[in-house]
């Protein structure tokens, strides 16, 4: 793929999870942003902040401070600048009987303490950062 030519690749899941959470922190956003489970593959082209990751399965994690529900994909691609992932594919969040697929991630700046989703639909939700720390 055109995507990922140039970008640096890391495999395995301690390996991939480590890169994965270092490119959230580098670019300001929250830690637990992304709970992965049996990493294949994680890569990130810096150029174009072209990002991708691979996991042998797709995972649902509950954030419970907010209580959502949200599918990670096999395949999460997306594009990461500070503060945001843009063209994000592989993330949906549970709304009533509904999957959404999440599009955009948005953390304030300055800062608020709010993330903001933002699904194809143009409907956007608003929750707290501290609801997506590592470990919730």
């Amino acid at each position: 793929m055109a995507e990922k030519e140039g970008g640096v690749v890391t495999k395995g899941h301690d390996a991939g999870t480590k890169m994965a959470s270092a490119l959230l922190e580098e670019f300001g956003l929250p830690a637990g942003l992304l709970p992965l489970a049996d990493v294949i593959e994680v890569g990130f082209v810096r150029d174009t902040g072209y990002m991708w990751i691979l996991q042998k399965k797709k995972v649902e994690h509950n954030f419970k401070l907010i209580s959502k529900l949200v599918s990670y994909d096999t395949q999460i691609t997306g594009f990461v600048d500070k503060k945001k992932i843009k063209k994000l594919k592989g993330v949906k969040a549970k709304e009533l009987m509904l999957w959404p697929p999440v599009n955009e991630i948005t953390v304030d700046d300055p800062p608020t303490g709010k993330i903001h989703f933002k699904s194809l639909a143009g409907i956007t939700k608003t929750f707290p950062v501290d609801a997506f720390a590592a470990g919730q």
